[in-house]
């Protein structure tokens, strides 16, 4: 799969307005400002995030952050803005107690971009499906909209608009290895606990279920996880997984058929012998990987 074939099989490109960014709200706290923040993803569809300034001096790097999926379509950036939710997973206030500014958003279909405001897996359904009978995909308008993220953080007169990072857990594991393929501001990326072909999920007895946003028509034609990987090969990536968790069970195979297109990037694998879960231990190592490259 070469970057063309890629962006074809995504579908058509969601046109973005200009943002129109406004902050609704400002709270001041020890280590930094948060503010709940709004912007355009689309002429008709504004969304809101949590943006983390640090109490610094100097222009700072910024690192977007996005959530795990977890079938809680009532919980995104609440959680790993460290609001609500795990405390092992509030990644975004611990990046921004370090002195980088982050950014927390919700992907469409979760917590304040959920049109049902239930907790049901038929809303995301509904934002696959609906756009897979158009011609367009989930994944399209995911990665359009991180893209906006960007977008907005590179308005911030506090950020180094060259130095931006990005990190995910689970689902958010997923779009840490793809979105430097869409986007090239993206500078090192941290994928926590994702690593999983899509051809090996097709046996139901494996347990692991093809993720809606990677429902593309025809991609397996093309290739497979590994080959979105290497699309991201001009970003430094940190593969951090946990041999207990079925989600990360083809961390090895997509690490050795994708580190060859890495020359002048790292890639890098980290296995921990937890399951499915973001740990201090592994988020710490996380943060000193960002911090290398950005």
């Amino acid at each position: 799969m070469n970057k063309s074939q890629f962006l074809k099989l995504l579908g058509p490109k969601t046109t973005r307005p200009k943002l129109k960014p406004k902050i609704i709200k400002r709270v001041n706290s020890k280590k930094y400002i948060l503010e709940k923040v709004s912007y355009l993803v689309e002429k008709n569809e504004r969304v809101n995030s949590y943006f983390f300034l640090p109490k610094t001096k100097i222009t700072t790097p910024v690192v977007v952050c996005h959530h795990q999926h977890a079938s809680r379509y009532d919980l995104a950036k609440s959680e790993i803005a460290g609001i609500k939710g795990s405390k092992s997973l509030c990644y975004a206030k611990e990046i921004a107690e370090r002195g980088i500014a982050t950014l927390a958003i919700d992907a469409i279909g979760f917590e304040e971009r959920n049109k049902l405001k239930k907790n049901w897996w038929g809303v995301e359904y509904f934002e696959m499906a609906s756009r897979i009978i158009n011609g367009k995909t989930l994944l399209e308008k995911t990665l359009s909209d991180l893209s906006a993220a960007i977008d907005y953080v590179t308005t911030r007169s506090e950020v180094d608009n060259k130095r931006i990072g990005f990190i995910g857990h689970s689902y958010g594991g997923r779009m840490a290895c793809i979105l430097p393929a869409y986007d090239k501001r993206v500078k090192v990326s941290v994928s926590n606990c994702y690593a999983r072909q899509l051809k090996n999920s097709l046996d139901i007895n494996t347990k692991t279920r093809i993720p809606m946003e990677l429902v593309i028509p025809n991609i397996l034609k093309f290739g497979d996880f590994s080959d979105l990987l290497k699309l991201s090969k001009d970003c430094n990536i940190l593969l951090s997984i946990s041999k207990k968790d079925k989600w990360s069970q083809d961390a090895t195979e997509i690490y050795q058929k994708t580190k060859k297109f890495f020359k002048k990037k790292n890639l890098h694998l980290k296995k921990w012998s937890s399951g499915h879960s973001f740990s201090k231990k592994m988020r710490m190592y996380s943060y000193k990987y960002i911090e290398k490259f950005i």
